[in-house]
């Protein structure tokens, strides 16, 4: 399974689950999607909108929206649940106690709620991202997000590729892309936890730069934490 191409491992996902969608949101996301289009009609896409996003990562989304012809599907964390944690804890607290108490709320519990309807998922995860992916595998049982009466299946087709061959992919084939990434940002998230950083910098350098590397991880793939 880890010597087939991207486009093996999409088609397999697709053909194999009626129920699947892709998960969206930088470079990585959009290769899946323009690959995802090349092989069906109907290509299901959400993402997370934290509502702590780059104005040009939602002008983003409007334009991969319209380029390929597709519906993304936005989550939003639950409106009390957020209007709490700000109460308690502001709009930074993640500076000073980590950031996996506002991903929690803003990521974790809206796409928890979105996986229980879903049979599987595709993701954009590289094992050269970060130390929590190197064993990154093509397909996984998500048992992050999986039920005893629910499995949830996750493809991680690009899992062998590194930032180069991502970016040869959207040049080569005209791939829309966040135009925060020709302003130094090579790893995109929440405004308040991205910065741009130099060439030397490791492309997620300027993600929660404030925590170990091996903290790194908002929740979303937590499995590779505890699976490592």
């Amino acid at each position: 399974m880890s010597t087939n191409q991207p486009q093996d491992i999409v088609k397999l996902a697709l053909d194999s689950h009626d129920n699947i969608a892709i998960s969206f949101s930088g470079a990585e996301d959009v290769v899946l999607i323009d690959i995802a289009c090349n092989l069906a009609e109907d290509v299901r896409v959400f993402s997370l909108d934290t509502g702590r996003l780059h104005p040009e990562t939602y002008q983003y989304i409007e334009k991969v929206r319209d380029y390929y012809g597709i519906e993304i599907e936005l989550l939003s964390p639950n409106s009390q649940d957020l209007n709490q944690f700000v109460k308690q804890k502001g709009l930074y607290s993640f500076y000073a106690d980590g950031h996996q108490e506002c991903c929690a709320v803003r990521k974790i519990a809206p796409l928890r709620q979105h996986l229980a309807d879903l049979d599987a998922w595709i993701t954009g995860q590289r094992k050269d991202q970060s130390p929590t992916r190197s064993d990154v595998p093509q397909q996984q049982k998500d048992t992050a997000f999986s039920t005893t009466a629910h499995t949830v299946t996750k493809y991680n087709p690009l899992a062998n590729w590194s930032a180069a061959q991502v970016w040869q992919y959207i040049r080569e084939n005209d791939v829309p892309y966040n135009k925060l990434h020709d302003q130094g940002y090579n790893s995109i998230g929440c405004e308040p936890c991205t910065r741009a950083i130099s060439p030397h910098q490791h492309e997620r350098a300027g993600r929660w730069w404030w925590e170990e590397s091996t903290k790194k991880e908002c929740g979303l793939h937590m499995i590779n934490v505890v699976e490592t």
